[in-house]
């Protein structure tokens, strides 16, 4: 059988967390601040773990990083 590919994209925007949890940025940061409050961009920081649904969409864009 051959491989199964994994979608570029996915593994551009997402990494899988030791414990098999979904990693990625925080969405609402590209453009557009100056109409956003301070506390949304404090919030917006860094990196956030995706909902157990999402995780399982994303999960079957890379099947070889489980």
């Amino acid at each position: 059988m051959p491989k199964m590919k994994t979608k570029s994209s996915a593994k551009k925007r997402f990494k899988v967390t030791a414990t098999g949890k979904i990693k990625s940025a925080q969405a609402g940061k590209r453009h557009g601040m100056i109409k956003r409050t301070t506390k949304f961009i404090r919030d917006a920081r860094g990196t956030t773990v995706l909902s157990e649904p999402d995780t399982k969409i994303v999960k079957t864009y890379m099947p070889y990083h489980r």
